[in-house]
């Protein structure tokens, strides 16, 4: 994907953080953390992960979708996208 090379960088740095969350939940369950405060972390990535879905998605349709330069890539964006939402949704 193209279009996702040009935001490489900072996409690789938002899966960073996202692991440096994951990491934070370990440390809290190890450490007998209140269970307040999990939920707080697993919420944060829940919403780090969110957000990184919606930009890929917006990228996605973007490039694939109103970007398409035929019917053909057109309705491949599409059935991705479609197929991408319905695993989302389950």
């Amino acid at each position: 994907m193209a279009h996702l090379a040009k935001e490489k960088a900072r996409l690789l740095a938002r899966i960073r953080r996202l692991k440096g969350q994951m990491e934070a939940i370990e440390r809290a369950l190890e450490a007998d953390a209140p269970c307040g405060d999990v939920l707080n972390l697993v919420a944060s990535v829940r919403g780090a992960v969110n957000g990184l879905t919606s930009e890929l998605l917006e990228d996605h349709i973007r490039a694939h979708v109103i970007g398409a330069e035929n019917k053909d890539e057109l309705e491949k964006g599409a059935a991705e996208l479609i197929e991408v939402v319905r695993t989302y949704l389950k």
